[in-house]
C-alpha cells in the first residue's frame, strides 16, 4: 500500500482517535496528532479502540497546527471540512499527502480554511440536517478513496 498521513488537529473523541489510530495500523500511515487534545493519551477508552494494535501504528505529535505546517510542502497537504463543495473524490492523492481534519466540534479553524482553501475538500451529505459525519468514519472514507486512486494508477497492487 502507498503511505500516507492523517492528522488530527485538535481532536476531542478518545475512541474516533483510537478508531483512526487502527485505520492507521491496517493500512499503513502514519498518525499525526496536533495539540492541544482534548484528552490524554493514557485514556482507557483511547486505548480500548485501539485495542492491540498501538504498536503497530507510527505515530507523531506535534505542538501546535502552526509547527505542522510549518514543516510540510503545500503541495501534499489536503484538508477536509464540511465547508466547501469540492468533493473528496476530486482531490488527487499522491504517496505521503497529509489528510488532515479538524476537532469534532469546529472543524478546522476559519483562518486555516481560507488559507487553503483551494486545498479543502468535503465528503457529501445527501441530509441537510445532518451537520456532519463522524471523524473516524470520514477518516476512512477519505483514505481509502487515496488509496484506491492509487491502485487505479498502478501505484499500488491489488491484494489477492
Amino acid at each position: 500500500m502507498s503511505h500516507f498521513n492523517i492528522v488530527l488537529v485538535e481532536p476531542e473523541i478518545p475512541p474516533n482517535t483510537g478508531s483512526i489510530a487502527r485505520l492507521c495500523g491496517a493500512t499503513n500511515c502514519t498518525l499525526h496528532l496536533v495539540q492541544p487534545l482534548g484528552f490524554s493519551t493514557e485514556d482507557k477508552h483511547l486505548k480500548r479502540a485501539g485495542l492491540d494494535y498501538w504498536n503497530q501504528v507510527r505515530i507523531v505529535d506535534w505542538p501546535d497546527l502552526e509547527t505542522f505546517l510549518g514543516r510540510q510542502e503545500e503541495q501534499k497537504l489536503k484538508f477536509f471540512t464540511t465547508k466547501t463543495s469540492c468533493r473528496y473524490t476530486e482531490a488527487r492523492y499522491q504517496p505521503d499527502d497529509f489528510l488532515i481534519f479538524g476537532k469534532e466540534s469546529k472543524g478546522l479553524p476559519p483562518q486555516i480554511r481560507a488559507l487553503y482553501g483551494d486545498l479543502c475538500f468535503t465528503v457529501p451529505m445527501a441530509n441537510p440536517h445532518i451537520r456532519s459525519l463522524n471523524l473516524a468514519m470520514t477518516a476512512g472514507i477519505v483514505l481509502y478513496e487515496a488509496l484506491r486512486q492509487q491502485e487505479e494508477r498502478g501505484v499500488t497492487k491489488k491484494r489477492s
